[in-house]
């Protein structure tokens, strides 16, 4: 009895380190965050509006998502379990040669994994976590891949100074062929900085290479990002953020604006 007891006490500094951890959602940016949510809390991250410009000389694309929401639940001290899907989407592409127009609307494929933490769960000095995912093809013909994928996701951070931090995220993937048929090998490197501007306000600079060995075609796109987040409250975020492709394979531009509240 004297030893249960001892343990439970043991445990009791671990629970309030857990309960006094601060919010750090994955939102904004284009890489990801090592920290995970305390046990015992849910973390919802949502795109009010996301939308992405894709063009050449032939056609114009435009993609909008509503909704798109990724939903983190604490485990343990550093272990989450992870839940993503897009509620709703809109692709509009317009022939520029024959003047024509196809919309077409639907929802996205489910995306569920785990981040295991391996130091510092709550984010501070030198960060590192895993993060094995997979899709499932839930998604219609607009937004969905068609088949299953799979990945790996390793994000790192640490502090250069008490408000400027580095970040690194590294992802390796199972991606669906672009006829739904199928996998290939697609990988990508982000480095970003992030900027303490204020008690509440953050900004974050990214860079991005993005390699996809789709059997149709290899493509290889680079792409640069400023986003800002401001924590309304202890558990609640709000940011706003835009993305640039710097080569032919890449988007030309996306623009979101998200929010993240953790119960």
């Amino acid at each position: 009895m004297k030893k249960m007891a001892l343990a439970l006490l043991m445990l009791i500094p671990a629970a309030a380190h857990a309960e006094d951890r601060a919010y750090c959602p994955t939102r904004p940016g284009l890489g990801t965050t090592p920290c995970t949510i305390a046990p015992g809390h849910v973390s919802v991250e949502t795109a009010l509006t996301d939308w992405t410009l894709s063009q050449d000389s032939t056609q114009r694309s435009d993609t909008i998502l509503i909704g798109d929401s990724f939903v983190r639940v604490g485990l343990t001290d550093a272990i989450e379990a992870q839940v993503g899907w897009t509620p709703f989407g809109h692709v509009r592409t317009r022939d520029k040669l024959a003047g024509t127009v196809d919309s077409s609307s639907g929802v996205g494929d489910v995306t569920l994994g785990v981040k295991a933490n391996l130091r510092h769960p709550d984010g501070s000095g030198v960060s590192i976590a895993v993060q094995p995912f997979v899709t499932l093809p839930v998604g219609g013909a607009t937004l969905g891949a068609g088949d299953w994928g799979a990945g790996m996701v390793v994000p790192v951070t640490f502090d250069l100074s008490d408000t400027v931090n580095f970040a690194t995220t590294t992802e390796f993937d199972a991606a669906v062929d672009g006829d739904g048929h199928g996998r290939h090998f697609a990988a990508s490197e982000t480095l970003g900085l992030g900027f303490k501007l204020s008690k509440a306000l953050t900004a974050s600079v990214e860079g991005q290479v993005l390699h996809d060995e789709d059997p149709a075609g290899k493509t290889t796109q680079d792409l640069a990002s400023l986003s800002l987040a401001w924590a309304a409250k202890d558990d609640l975020q709000f940011d706003v953020g835009g993305v640039a492709g710097l080569n032919r394979d890449a988007p030309d531009i996306e623009l979101y604006l998200g929010v993240s509240r953790r119960f």
